[in-house]
């Protein structure tokens, strides 16, 4: 794999070398790029005895003014080792002012961070903020150990040894792949059910989770066809985006677009009912009340079960009590393979948050809790737990 390492001015930045030397070991192609700060603390030529490549140091002093895009997409996975409280802050809000954070901010692919500091600056909220936002992007952190720091100081902080960088890196890579070939739906968002020309019935689903698995499936390899209700998002990247507005349309969607898909993972939040004949002018309000008859709308997870094939169907079950029997039962009763379960309502995990806490229900009979965590971590946890579901679906299949 073609590995950017990233070098930033710290005293951890010595072990960086015996990071870009054990990548060379598992034959990466490993291309240096360091900030000011950190030749301070380990010459660039060091780099360049290990890795056979010179070390990118200066915006200004590169052969091109666009090489910085051209080093990003050349090259596969991004690790920083270490990064700093001062690169964290700038990854997370987008400040580009050296030749390592603008590449940052044109590459397309997985990167990990390895932070190391003063425990203090470690526990500070601005830095603890910082790594939410860059979790929640779906980089890996590779938490800093805890001993003593060159500060003088006892505590988390302390880069990480080389060999736990490597090994999630390694990790990184072998996910990056795991999906290539395969054709994933997914549906997001909350469905809005019209009862007159400005007024609808919705729910409070903000997408987040089902964008986070788009993203996340997209990442790993795959094609990903996302439908969409109405959301406040920016589009995931890699995934194609076909935006509807009602349960009709995200049913007719999902079909139009099933052929090719080998998992489809249905996390929309539809509607259940809608009204049948939707007035053409706006309903007056009046001092009477008003009854209104509502019709359901299309179950698309029945009716998904019911054609799947050979497909993987993944459901979402939003509850506020029985969690895991209500999962179970959906799963059983719509044909699934997986189901999601959240509880919603009384916590403040769910709809709108960026975390979530959930329960996998699979038809092998497991249940499986992921604690709380980012909504693309959790994605990620979902498509391991789908990639070793269909292992043992086609193990029991074969016997």
């Amino acid at each position: 794999m073609k590995v950017i390492l990233g070098v930033t001015g710290g005293i951890a930045a010595y072990k960086s070398a015996e990071v870009a030397r054990l990548l060379m070991q598992q034959e990466h192609r490993v291309q240096v790029v360091m900030t000011e700060a950190a030749g301070e603390f380990v010459r660039p030529m060091t780099f360049a005895a290990l890795t056979g490549r010179k070390a990118l140091t200066d915006l200004f002093e590169i052969e091109s003014a666009i090489e910085h895009i051209a080093v990003a997409q050349e090259n596969e996975l991004l690790a920083i080792a270490p990064a700093t409280a001062d690169v964290l802050a700038k990854l997370a809000h987008g400040l580009a002012d050296d030749l390592l954070t603008t590449l940052y901010l044109a590459f397309t692919g997985p990167v990990v961070l390895a932070p190391a500091m003063n425990v203090n600056m470690w526990q500070h909220p601005a830095t603890q903020s910082n790594l939410e936002t860059l979790r929640r992007r779906g980089h890996r952190i590779v938490e800093p150990g805890v001993g003593y720091l060159a500060c003088g100081m006892t505590g988390p902080g302390r880069m990480a040894e080389p060999e736990a960088i490597v090994a999630a890196i390694a990790a990184e890579t072998r996910k990056r792949h795991d999906l290539d070939g395969e054709v994933v739906l997914v549906t997001a968002g909350p469905t809005q059910e019209p009862l007159d020309p400005v007024r609808f019935i919705s729910n409070r689903s903000s997408g987040k989770m089902g964008y986070a698995l788009a993203e996340a499936a997209a990442a790993r390899g795959a094609r990903v066809i996302l439908i969409s209700g109405p959301v406040h998002l920016p589009p995931p990247r890699g995934a194609e985006v076909l935006s509807v507005r009602t349960a009709v349309e995200m049913r007719d969607k999902v079909f139009e677009n099933l052929g090719p898909a080998s998992i489809v993972i249905k996390s929309a939040a539809v509607a259940d009912f809608h009204l049948g004949k939707v007035p053409d002018q706006k309903m007056k309000k009046t001092a009477a009340r008003i009854s209104l008859e509502l019709d359901p709308t299309p179950d698309i997870l029945s009716e998904l079960g019911r054609k799947k094939g050979d497909r993987l169907l993944i459901g979402f079950a939003a509850e506020t009590q029985n969690l895991q029997q209500e999962a179970r039962r959906k799963l059983q009763s719509k044909n699934c393979d997986m189901v999601v379960g959240n509880l919603v309502g009384g916590s403040d995990l769910g709809f709108e948050s960026d975390d979530n806490e959930v329960v996998l229900v699979l038809s092998t009979g497991e249940n499986l809790a992921l604690p709380r965590a980012p909504k693309r971590e959790i994605a990620d946890r979902i498509f391991d737990e789908i990639l070793k579901l269909r292992l043992s679906l086609h193990a029991a299949n074969d016997r």
